[in-house]
Formats: structure tokens, sequence, C-alpha cells
């Protein structure tokens, strides 16, 4: 079938991301912890990924980093303002320009696992509600990459099969299963390569 969609990954793909320890070094120096405990600590926060599916809620995540930390409240506060610095990264505004670029003759999504208040930090820096015509957030949808039933769920929104869409992301696994569901899944190692990829199979 024809391609009817396309759907782009956030951290990584749309955003361009510094490594963690961007964000957590300079707190890990500042708090005078050992590398060992700072890591112990932050491991306690949410050892069972909670935040990525809406179980742990964003004001709860502070809370935890607060009380294994030992922040004050206005460190908790820069904590957490610091942490979605670097979550949001730098917009890729070429990929980005080629993602609107596609509508109105194809559908565009945004299909990221993700933490509670990502919707929020996005949107104010990227205006990405107004650049796609469907955002799934994991956090919001409770499923998380590479679970089959969050690609079944892109597809039942943007109403297409899986052979329609074409979703690009960075990470091998989430790829790979969604290949497996039927998608279109290409693997983002540099703009141009994705954008000529993404041609090839539109042109196809």
């Amino acid at each position: 079938m024809a391609i009817r969609a396309v759907a782009f990954h956030i951290g990584g793909v749309l955003e361009r991301v510094a490594p963690e320890e961007d964000w957590l070094q300079p707190w890990q120096q500042r708090l005078g912890l050992a590398e060992p405990e700072f890591a112990a600590a932050m491991a306690r926060v949410d050892p069972d990924r909670g935040i990525g599916t809406g179980r742990l809620p964003e004001a709860a995540y502070r809370q935890r980093f607060a009380g294994e930390l030992g922040l004050s409240s206005a460190q908790a506060d820069e904590f957490i303002a610091d942490m979605w610095r670097w979550y949001c990264g730098e917009l890729d505004t070429a990929l980005t320009d080629y993602a609107v670029s596609l509508r109105p003759r194809f559908r565009t999504a945004i299909l990221s696992n993700s933490a509670d208040g990502a919707r929020r930090e996005e949107q104010a820096r990227y205006s990405f509600a107004e650049l796609f015509d469907l955002i799934i957030y994991s956090h919001e949808v409770g499923l998380v990459k590479p679970d089959p039933r969050i690609y079944a769920l892109l597809c039942a929104e943007l109403n297409v099969s899986p052979d329609e869409v074409v979703f690009l992301d960075d990470v091998p696994q989430n790829i790979e299963a969604a290949c497996q569901f039927g998608l279109h899944g290409l693997l983002h190692q540099s703009t141009p390569d994705s954008i000529a990829a993404i041609n090839s199979l539109i042109a196809a």
C-alpha cells in the first residue's frame, strides 16, 4: 500500500539531546556526593520506570528526587528545571521543517516514550501541537515502546494500516518492534539520511 502517514520519535530524533551526564554530573559535584552514592540515590527514585507510563506523576518524581538527594525545595525546583532543559534538548530544525512540509499530503505524528510534564515543556519550547496532526506520549496512554500496543494505537488514531506508516526512531529495539508490527521502521542516524530514506519509501 502507499504511504499515508509518517511518525517521529522526539528525543534523539526531533530533538538533539546531550548525554544524561551533562545534566546530572554538575548536581553530583554540587551536592558533594561520590559517584556510587549519587548513582544509587538516582536508581532509587523510579526503579520500575513509572514516570514513562504515567504511574509516577511529575510532582511525585520531584519529591522522590528531593528525598533521595537531600534537596531543599528551592534546589528541587532547580533540579527539575535543569532536567527539563536537558530533556528537551535542541530542536532539529531541518528535520522538523521536513516533517511540517509533509502536510497535508501525509498525516504526521509524534510517537514518543515520555515523562509526565513533557507535553507542557515541549509545547512551550517547540509548539509541536501546531506542527503535527497527532502526538502520542507514553505517559499519557500508559504504553511504552517497544510494546506493540502503542503501534496499534498509533495506527488506530491515524486511521491507517501499519504498512501505510513510516516510523522514525533512534532506538534499534523500537524500530525492530515497529517493523514486526508491520510499520516501515527507520533507524535515525543523521537527518539527511533519514529524510532521504523517508522520501524513498514515499516515492516507492
